[in-house]
């Protein structure tokens, strides 16, 4: 479960706003202060789990170019003040600079395992923008997909 005080993501999928050769998967840092960001995908094959972006707060950052690869994406975050935003998908990660090949065996390939929260881009997207909040900032959101 996520931290009352940090509860708060709004996920946008943002098709309409980039032009076919500037898709991408996005996040936003609308909090109050810096996060760090780790990302996970699979390429049905194998997971790759790579960290960490730094972000200051109003900074947004382009995690993965290029067209949506994958429907399910997943995130984890962390902030300044040690607030998290996590879920129950356990993933491979270390405190410095990663990437990592592979969620299983975290412990015993000397990572540590955390918790990463599901992003659903739906069949079609091809960019997605995440956007981390402070929870008074938060607004119930539906993501819009253009096709």
């Amino acid at each position: 479960m996520l931290r009352p005080a940090l509860a708060a993501v709004t996920v946008l999928s943002c098709a309409c706003a980039f032009d076919a050769a500037r898709a991408d998967f996005r996040l936003c840092n609308k909090t109050s202060g810096r996060v760090s960001v780790a990302l996970a995908y699979t390429d049905g094959r194998n997971w790759f789990i790579e960290g960490w972006w730094n972000l200051r707060p109003t900074a947004c950052e382009n995690l993965l170019r290029g067209p949506l690869a994958a429907q399910y994406y997943y995130v984890y975050a962390m902030d300044e003040r040690g607030g998290e935003w996590k879920g129950k998908s356990f993933m491979c990660t270390r405190d410095r600079e990663f990437k990592i090949e592979g969620r299983e065996d975290c412990f015993a390939r000397g990572f540590d395992r955390t918790g990463f929260f599901e992003v659903d881009t739906g069949h079609d997207a091809r960019s997605w923008t995440v956007e981390l909040t402070d929870p008074a900032q938060a607004v119930p959101h539906a993501p819009a997909v253009e096709r």
